[in-house]
């Protein structure tokens, strides 16, 4: 094996053959740069050394024809660490193609030093030979024209050049600094031009470049380029000049990050992010989390946008990760936020003194907290660290008071990884005890019981396996554990009353919430107690949710009963108290007063003090000097509107007919007829109370009463009561008096209502009085009766009236109605018509009532009509009758051949579930049928079939389909259609 020297000697061989390109290759430092193949080209470019175009044909010639030789030649012969090393410059012929170039391209330079077309070229081909062969990346869609420094960095890192097979540093070192001196003096006569300068830095990138040049050359290069160039082509320079600095890592991506800020703070964020997980340093989460409270700060104030997209709650939520996962580094601990808090509180009394304001001598008055001015907070510069409790409350809490939960959990899981477990539970029961949402309270409440489980389970590990056997740090951890396991339990059971603490937080006016609370403390009188005069202090009774009046009515109960438990005497004193001071609350509503009075009365009569009981709804119902006031004026105190309560009124009527005399009812009754507070329910007890008594007469002015102060639909209730109490009470004996009362009714009364008052008036005349009064009463009802009700009482007038005079009296009325009636009640009122006349034996008449009926009746939705209708020709007609009905059937089906009515026929069909389908497939039961069906014509008519059928061919078609019914049945009448024309 060769040794470490022969080793060396080796490497230092192979670059001893460089630099290749220093000094410049001409013909008298390399004598066989030129052969005899070139001298027509030299003397052609010594003839013309003023022309471009002899230059770039003679150098693209070279480099073709070189380039030829080096892919036929392949480095075949070449070992694979020298051509590792080497790369382009591998072989001999690779090293003489690059000095004639360069001899060619320098010559060109020399006669153009301000062609950027001849530098770029040049440039590029001393690249390929150094750097080695570039990957062309395949790159979809188009660049933005001015990106912002966020999209621009993730774009240049995809776009950024890559190279294979290059010269190593080391080894070709020389080369290195002849190719950087060859861009040294490109940019001498192109200093302006950025594509330059980009070609330049992207040598920086490359993996094998020396360490002296990809560090403090490149960073010098990077700033003469921005000292160099306009400041309109800095954007190009420095998104270059970020990513270098991400790739080389510590100080160095620092401090170029910092000047670049300065100029665009875009980058904040990606450079926090850089920070926290740099490449070859340690974190630096302080300055991170600075720099994201300045962000947050500025975003809340509207000076800074995001290019992500992040709101200023999502920069401090960044911020408080950060503090989490870096606590130790970032924030106080618990001795300098105190001494930092005290601080900061003197200096909050001193400026609220001032008024915010910092006077000086000369100029005008300058805020101390401007825009501007000067906080260590945000300064990535200074060591000091945070004061986090004062961030959270100041930047969060007091800005972002819907998001609390994050918040409280956020600082308490800071104190929790600095080991603060006291200063955590402080800032856990804080953050209960001032949340205002179920939401907030559910992520505090379940992080400070995860951490109390993980504080108990972390104890009993450290029991399990103790690392000492002293016994007593043993049993100071078990009694540390007992404490903690208790301080747990306590905290699981008072969850309930957290809750409801919040909700009351939310909104201390909640009625509901007050009511659970004394649920919650169930038979502990004393809390119960506390809770409900708690609530009614706090409780603004003009605010307040729904029920307030049951607060009162149930603490109340809650002296009555005796307590919670109903272990303590009843103390019905205290009791009055409550209900007094409820008397006294103006409510949102006048029934919530008046339940007050009801349940105070209901109290006093459960203990059965009865005159007590009619003395405070007495005063309840006291009726002031002025009764003009409106019930629903909202501007006047409840108790000023108390006195037409009709729901106080109500009770305090039962309870005079429960427990006082009938005069005391009627004084009541007669108070709220007067205020005119009563509805139809009172005015029906009231008479019903006074009939009860044997007061009929005035039970019917009540009633008359009813009826002038309520209107229709209304009175209609009360008339029917009052009429059917009347008819039952006096019969005939004064049927005057019952005539006027039934055409009072029925003077306003509206036709949808009157119906059952006309019934009961010919009923009254039909028992009492005279038939013809009656049928004249029925009469009238089937002409003013609405129209949905006129078959029905045409129904009835015709039965009274066949009743009273026969059958043949009936034929007018059935006339009149026939009259009035829609069709489709036409149609049967036409049945029961015929069937009349059928009786009386009268067929011709029953037969025109069918054919009149007939124009009302599709066949095909009414098959019922024409089924009776052929039943009828059937038992009492003749062929020519039949004939007749059969012509009347096609021309009404061809009337009602529209498409409205065959739809309807078809939904008709398909309601019956297929009924008509089994009735036409089965085979007729008479002849006549059978001919009635045969005669069917469909329901449409094809439009080739329009013209009329030829007679001939008419009948040869009805004889090909009488052959098999004459088989069938002999005696068949057969009626052809033919005979119709």
């Amino acid at each position: 094996m060769p040794s470490v020297a022969e080793k060396s000697t080796s490497v230092d061989l192979l670059a001893s053959q460089f630099p290749v390109t220093l000094p410049i290759p001409t013909p008298t430092t390399y004598s066989n740069l030129l052969s005899i193949k070139d001298v027509q080209r030299e003397e052609d470019l010594l003839r013309n050394p003023s022309s471009f175009r002899a230059w770039w044909t003679a150098i693209h010639a070279t480099k073709e024809a070189y380039s030829a030789q080096l892919k036929a030649e392949r480095r075949v012969s070449v070992p694979d660490e020298i051509a590792t090393l080497l790369g382009p410059l591998a072989t001999p012929l690779a090293r003489h193609s690059l000095q004639c170039l360069a001899y060619l391209y320098e010559a060109a330079i020399v006669q153009f030093p301000g062609s950027f077309k001849l530098w770029k070229s040049y440039l590029q081909m001393r690249m390929s030979y150094v750097l080695g062969r570039q990957v062309i990346k395949k790159r979809a869609g188009g660049r933005k024209k001015l990106p912002e420094m966020k999209d621009a960095l993730e774009e240049e890192k995809e776009d950024l050049e890559s190279w294979e097979d290059g010269l190593n540093g080391v080894v070709g070192w020389e080369e290195w600094r002849s190719l950087i001196a060859t861009y040294e003096r490109a940019l001498m006569w192109l200093p302006k031009l950025p594509r330059l300068w980009l070609m330049y830095t992207s040598i920086f990138f490359h993996p094998m470049c020396p360490s002296l040049i990809s560090h403090t050359h490149a960073r010098r290069t990077f700033d003469r380029a921005l000292r160099t160039l306009p400041p309109s082509l800095h954007s190009r320079i420095w998104v270059r000049y970020l990513l270098w600095a991400e790739t080389k890592g510590g100080p160095t991506t620092v401090s170029v990050y910092r000047r670049y800020l300065t100029v665009d703070p875009s980058v904040t964020e990606h450079y926090t992010s850089i920070l926290l997980s740099p490449v070859d340093s340690v974190p630096r989460p302080l300055e991170a989390a600075k720099l994201l409270l300045s962000l947050a700060r500025k975003a809340s104030r509207g000076e800074y946008v995001s290019p992500e997209g992040k709101s200023s709650y999502q920069l401090l939520g960044d911020f408080l990760d950060i503090v989490e996962r870096f606590s130790d580094e970032v924030g106080f601990d618990v001795e300098a936020t105190i001494e930092s808090n005290e601080v900061y509180a003197k200096a909050d009394v001193e400026s609220s003194k001032t008024d915010g304001q910092l006077v000086r001598s000369d100029g005008s008055p300058v805020p101390v907290g401007v825009d501007g001015a000067y906080d260590e907070d945000e300064d990535p510069l200074s060591p000091r660290k945070l004061n986090i409790e004062r961030i959270v409350h100041k930047d969060g809490l007091e800005v972002y008071k819907d998001q609390a939960g994050r918040l409280w959990t956020g600082l308490a899981t800071y104190w929790i990884k600095r080991g603060e477990f006291d200063r955590a539970i402080s800032t856990f029961e804080a953050g209960i005890a001032t949340v205002l949402t179920i939401r907030d309270f559910t992520q505090i409440f379940d992080a400070y019981a995860e951490f109390c489980e993980s504080l108990i389970n972390a104890m009993m590990e450290s029991l399990e396996s103790p690392e000492d056997d002293d016994d007593d740090d043993t049993k100071e951890t078990e009694r540390e554990m007992d404490v903690k396991m208790k301080e747990f339990e306590a905290l699981i059971d008072r969850r309930p009353f957290l809750v409801n603490d919040v909700l009351l937080r939310r909104n201390p006016n909640d009625v509901q919430e007050w009511e659970k609370r004394v649920a919650l403390w169930g038979e502990d009188d004393e809390k119960v107690a506390d809770t409900y005069t708690k609530a009614l202090e706090i409780i603004n009774p003009r605010k307040a949710t729904a029920n307030l009046h049951r607060l009162y009515v149930n603490f109340a109960k809650f002296y009555e009963e005796g307590g919670s438990s109903g272990s303590a005497e009843p103390d019905l004193d205290s009791a009055r108290k409550i209900l007094e001071k409820a008397t006294k609350i103006n409510f949102k509503a006048v029934e919530d007063l008046a339940d007050i009075w009801c349940e105070w009365s209901e109290m006093e009569l459960r203990h059965e003090n009865y005159d007590e009981a009619v003395r405070v709804m007495q005063r309840a119902a006291a009726i002031p000097k002025n009764t003009k006031i409106n019930y629903h004026d909202h501007s006047l105190p409840v108790q000023a509107r108390l006195f037409k309560s009709l729901k106080l009124w109500s009770f305090y009527v039962d309870l005079e007919e429960s427990i006082g005399t009938v005069e005391s009812t009627k004084a009541v009754y007669d108070k709220i007829m007067d205020l005119k507070i009563a509805n139809a329910q009172v005015i029906v007890n009231y008479a019903a109370f006074l009939e009860e008594n044997q007061y009929w007469e005035d039970s019917f002015k009540v009633y008359e009463r009813g009826t002038e102060v309520f209107t229709f639909p209304i009175s209609f209730e009360i008339w029917n009561i009052y009429l059917s109490k009347f008819v039952k009470r006096y019969g005939g004996s004064k049927l005057e008096r019952a005539r006027d009362l039934f055409e009072q009714a029925l003077e306003k009364c509206p036709p949808k209502s009157c119906k059952p008052l006309f019934l009961m008036y010919g009923q009254l005349e039909e028992d009492y009085g005279l038939a013809k009064r009656a049928m004249s009463i029925y009469e009238r009802a089937t002409q003013v009766v609405a129209d949905e009700n006129k078959f029905e009482m045409y129904t009835i007038y015709i039965a009274k009236a066949t009743a009273n005079y026969g059958l043949p009296a009936t034929r007018p009325i059935f006339e009149r109605a026939l009259e009035v009636l829609p069709d489709k009640q036409t149609a049967e009122m036409c049945l029961r018509f015929a069937a009349l006349e059928r009786k009386l034996g009268e067929i011709d008449r029953a037969r025109a009532i069918y054919a009149h009926a007939s124009q009302f009746c599709d066949p095909r939705v009414n098959p019922k009509f024409w089924q009776e209708w052929n039943s009828f020709e059937i038992e009492t007609g003749s062929e020519d009758t039949f004939r007749e009905m059969l012509r009347i059937k096609r021309s009404v089906q061809a009337q009602f051949n529209t498409e409205a009515s065959y739809l309807a026929a078809q939904t008709l069909s398909a309601q019956q579930n297929g009924t008509s389908e089994q009735s036409s497939a089965a085979q007729p039961a008479d002849p006549m049928a059978a001919a009635e069906q045969q005669a069917k014509g469909p329901a449409f008519v094809a439009a080739k079939k329009t013209a009329l059928p030829r007679p001939d061919e008419d009948q040869a078609s009805s004889a090909a389909d009488l052959v098999p019914q004459r088989a069938d049945n002999a005696d068949e009448i057969h009626i052809s259609d033919e005979e119709d024309l």
